[in-house]
């Protein structure tokens, strides 16, 4: 069949690597856009599941995440999961590809590498919770889990307190820990593994906590008061990385309401325990960057933050970074 010619869209369409991702884009630019983001409404979420039939047990799976800004631009993420891939090819597990679509005439304007734009999207979300919730010069940053979020929380977090003196890496491999503190060494000296997580939860101003813990590492009797603790895996109802004690003395705080409650077993299951309601989450991030809560209120504090990520984020990112891939040539797209 041939398609008749359409008219030559105004925005040609780029297509955006990871290493393009990761050159051009900067957590403080990123986190900066973010607060400016999360200053308007909410956009239209939602996501949808497919599993490959007769895959197995552990099938393959196409997960689509879209997001709508209201009056703006849209996007949606396509995700790939094929379990197998670990054991009979070299490619990911999990790949991914992110279209960025204007929100007034639905021409395309980017196809972006999913992997990288996620990576930054979920590293700038904690980042902007530190920002609002770390006490302001902290010596100590604790990375809980070795996986590939790892590096990218931790620069992160760095970017928004860099009076950061100590990194330590735990994991429940020691060996990996090891692996990843010694990738990093050039570009954080400082940065060493442990093996003890409860004295080195203990010593911590800032946690960071990224794995598929089912069972809580993270015990509240840990806390050292003033500490701030940043929870990025645990993604689904019957994961948590901190336990109820944790939640109990901690100031609660989330991305956003919509993509937590009744998602993430971090909030479901103390919630079922009777330890935690929905009114203890004293704000998201819509709230505080609007300036209808300050974020941290004292130096003592135990502060927890929920990251629940979500296709707004996705979106919002995509847009800070085509702003600045374009900001030479034309101003990034409304």
């Amino acid at each position: 069949m041939v398609f008749p010619r359409t008219e030559t869209t105004s925005h040609p369409l780029q297509f955006i690597d990871a290493d393009t991702v990761h050159e051009r884009l900067d957590y403080p630019t990123l986190v900066e856009g973010l607060k400016s983001a999360h200053l308007n409404q909410q956009s239209a979420l939602n996501d949808l599941l497919i599993s490959q039939p007769g895959s197995g047990s552990d099938p393959n799976q196409l997960f689509i995440r879209s997001a709508w800004e209201s009056g703006g631009s849209l996007g949606t993420k396509i995700i790939t999961i094929f379990p197998n891939n670990r054991n009979h090819t070299k490619k990911p597990t999990i790949q991914a590809l992110f279209i960025l679509f204007d929100g007034e005439d639905g021409s395309p304007h980017a196809v972006i590498d999913g992997q990288a734009l996620t990576a930054l999207k979920t590293a700038g979300d904690s980042a902007l919770g530190t920002h609002f919730l770390a006490k302001q010069n902290i010596s100590t940053l604790l990375m809980v889990g070795a996986g590939a979020m790892a590096p990218h929380l931790i620069r992160a977090h760095l970017s928004m307190r860099p009076s950061c003196q100590h990194i330590k890496i735990w994991n429940r491999t020691a060996k990996r820990a090891e692996i990843l503190a010694e990738a990093l060494q050039a570009e954080f000296p400082s940065v060493e593994p442990v093996d003890d997580l409860a004295a080195a939860v203990s010593s911590a101003d800032l946690i960071s906590c990224a794995t598929m813990a089912e069972t809580p590492l993270i015990r509240g009797e840990w806390l050292s008061p003033g500490t701030h603790l940043d929870l990025v895996g645990a993604y689904r109802p019957n994961m948590r990385e901190a336990d109820d004690e944790a939640v109990r003395r901690g100031t609660l705080h989330v991305d956003s309401r919509e993509t937590t409650l009744g998602e993430v077993g971090e909030l479901i299951i103390p919630i079922k325990n009777g330890v935690l309601s929905e009114s203890d989450i004293v704000a998201d991030h819509y709230q505080r960057c609007r300036g209808e809560h300050p974020g941290r209120l004292s130096e003592s504090e135990i502060t927890l933050f929920k990251n629940g990520g979500g296709g707004h984020l996705d979106l919002m990112t995509a847009k800070i970074l085509m702003g600045q891939l374009n900001k030479n040539r034309r101003p990034p797209i409304s």
